[in-house]
């Protein structure tokens, strides 16, 4: 597989990894037929290259088919997607569905760190509202690899997933999952879907995704 990062984005994104507390292994699920993955192999190289810039950081890559239960497990239908784990090996809801190059590659070292225990900032009284979550909530983030407002809206979604066991946030590049950009009517990203039923557009603050938690 051809390198995706030249050496000076390996420098950049290598500093930033220097802040990770814990370990962090992600796991990516990909279908051998291309037709049915067209950046399988892309986003295996992506990760195996960003986890060999920092010991605390692993990859695994599984098949859809082969391992269906542990797809199961994590919620995966589609490929290529991965999730993250915590140190523990639990996952805790962050999942992409898509490469995250592009702009996404921020929403991708910002999950890393948070996923490896780095603070994510927040207030006592935002922290308070995020965890008082009692329902299932899930949080899809429809964006495009050029969109520079869409890794924001993946951050909150994934940094409300890490807090509460109660959230699962997802990225989902549009482009790449036509099918479900078409379902939900994805006309501009990033498009926020809440447990089917609330959206929002554009990189809305915590408080924004909150108010419409609360509202459910």
């Amino acid at each position: 597989m051809a390198n995706l990062l030249n050496d000076q984005v390996k420098d950049q994104i290598k500093s930033h990894l220097s802040q990770m507390v814990n370990s962090v292994t992600m796991v990516l699920f990909t279908q051998s037929n291309e037709e049915s993955c067209m950046y399988c192999d892309e986003t295996a190289s992506l990760l195996q290259e960003v986890s060999g810039l920092n010991d605390k950081l692993s990859v695994e890559v599984k098949d859809l088919e082969k391992d269906n239960d542990l797809a199961t497990q994590y919620g995966i239908t589609l490929t290529p997607s991965f999730v993250m784990l915590d140190n523990e090996g639990n996952y805790t809801g962050v999942k992409f569905n898509g490469i995250p190059a592009g702009h996404e590659i921020n929403s991708f070292l910002s999950g890393i760190l948070g996923m490896s225990g780095a603070d994510p900032g927040f207030d006592a009284k935002t922290l308070e509202r995020i965890k008082k979550i009692n329902k299932p909530i899930n949080i899809k983030v429809f964006v495009t690899l050029s969109c520079p407002h869409c890794p924001g809206a993946v951050a909150k979604a994934h940094q409300l997933a890490m807090l509460n066991e109660h959230v699962q946030g997802e990225m989902i590049e549009a482009n790449t999952f036509q099918e479900l950009s078409t379902k939900y009517n994805v006309s501009g990203v990033p498009k926020i879907v809440i447990n089917d039923s609330i959206e929002l557009l554009g990189d809305q603050p915590m408080e924004e995704f909150l108010n419409r938690i609360e509202s459910l």
